[in-house]
């Protein structure tokens, strides 16, 4: 008796209180009707009933019970094909052992060509793609070196051959403004310049602006440079075209141009040549940490000693260049010069270079060097409290202040060509005009 009426009443509270999953199905039904009846619609009965759309979450739980979703099958990777990513540490032989491949296929590449050995030439985030033959051979290999540039690499009957595909760009003119308040660097950064193209701008007025000593508060710079321009977007930078620097007043002038036999240079806007026999200083954005002096007090002998010299303080292994075209000299130890590179130029001039870290690739006793060019790099050797280039100057033998020397000039403008200089130059000064007007007058307003 018990027993019956316990089973009466589950069977009560079943009626007033319904399971979820029949109250659900209640309230299916019920959405149903409700849906039907808003339409106007009568149902047709079928055994395959398919929900109705709505909004109703029990309308969506009806319909998943009832249909199966067909999952895609996960697409199948091709074994032959390796695509993999250069990251710090990595060499060409990593890259070819996590591709599967043996030490020996990586020695047959590079001796492939002089032109494989660009393969080793590593980037981080640099991609190769390897494509394998069946055996686990190499096919092929393709390397995306830059926007304009990808290297291809093929196996053949009689070995590996190599190309690098080059894409032309678009060149487009841009202008540029900046405006010094800190360092060149923050104010070419400011106006759009990449780290290259600011050096390129350091570089064509560095016969005459020492940027280790003359960049003022208030110098300003213009320029028109070359845009790359590959399907629309932007890939890089070319060469400057013509610029504008104004240093503590005094306003400077280039224009890039190229002769009738080839030869290019910067000269000012009136055809007289940037480049000089000597640039002004032989490290770049160095700070000066000692002038040339007949009575200064030696740091380390502590004796009152000429100094007859400049000191530019650097961080280790800055590059030091040769300050003009020469003939090497000495490349070695000398006393308390430590590392030293001595340059004779021409007749009458003759450089000097020390505490070096070491000497540049090529650069020893009896060599040439050509301005520019990179002899060096700041160390401490010798008699040195730290990182320094300690440079001097000689003009027929005697010793001169390289920051107050008049540098000689080189050559202008042919006389047969100054009239097709001046119709690329003036344009381009004129453009520059007109944009920076266009560019001051915008701020006004």
């Amino acid at each position: 008796m018990a027993a019956s009426g316990v089973a009466a009443l589950l069977s009560l509270a079943l009626l007033v209180f319904p399971s979820r999953e029949v109250e659900a199905k209640k309230s299916l039904i019920d959405l149903r009707l409700d849906y039907a009846a808003e339409q106007a619609v009568v149902p047709e009965v079928s055994d395959d009933i398919t929900a109705p759309e709505s909004d109703s979450p029990f309308a969506s739980i009806e319909q998943s019970s009832n249909e199966v979703a067909e999952q895609p099958a996960p697409p199948q990777e091709d074994p032959r094909s390796k695509k993999l990513v250069a990251t710090n540490g990595d060499t060409l032989s990593t890259l070819f052992a996590k591709a599967g491949l043996p030490s020996n296929t990586v020695h047959s590449v590079l001796a492939s060509s002089k032109d494989a050995k660009q393969l080793s030439r590593l980037k981080v985030g640099q991609v190769f793609e390897f494509q394998l033959t069946e055996q686990g051979e190499l096919a092929s290999l393709q390397s995306r070196i830059s926007a304009l540039e990808t290297l291809h690499l093929e196996r053949t009957d009689s070995g590996y051959t190599f190309k690098k595909e080059e894409i032309k760009p678009e060149l487009k003119a841009v202008y540029a403004h900046g405006e010094i308040n800190s360092s060149l660097f923050v104010a070419a950064r400011q106006a759009g310049l990449s780290h290259n193209l600011t050096m390129d701008l350091a570089n064509v007025f560095g016969y005459d602006i020492d940027f280790a000593l003359d960049i003022h508060k208030g110098d300003s710079f213009d320029l028109i440079y070359e845009e790359k321009i590959v399907d629309g977007k932007r890939v890089g930078t070319g060469n400057i075209l013509a610029a504008r620097f104004i240093n503590r007043g005094k306003t400077y002038t280039a224009v890039r141009y190229t002769s009738k036999n080839g030869t290019t240079s910067y000269y000012n806007a009136d055809g007289n040549s940037m480049r000089k026999a000597f640039i002004r200083t032989p490290v770049d954005f160095a700070r000066i940490s000692s002038r040339f002096s007949n009575g200064r007090k030696h740091p380390i002998l502590n004796k009152i000693r000429a100094h007859k010299g400049v000191d530019y303080a650097a961080p280790h292994g800055t590059p030091i260049k040769s300050a003009g075209d020469g003939k090497v000299l000495l490349a070695g130890r000398k006393g308390g010069y430590g590392n030293t590179v001595i340059i004779q130029h021409g007749q009458r001039y003759r450089t000097l270079y020390a505490h070096m870290q070491g000497f540049a690739k090529g650069v020893k006793n009896g060599s040439t060097v050509k301005q520019g060019q990179i002899i060096g790099y700041i160390g401490t050797t010798g008699l040195s409290t730290g990182p320094h280039l300690h440079y001097e100057f000689q003009v027929d033998g005697a010793h001169v202040d390289p920051l107050g020397l008049k540098l000689p000039m080189a050559d202008p403008i042919a006389k047969n060509e100054k009239q097709r200089f001046m119709a690329l130059s003036q344009p381009l000064m004129a453009r520059m005009d007109d944009e920076r007007a266009t560019m001051l007058a915008l701020n006004k307003q």
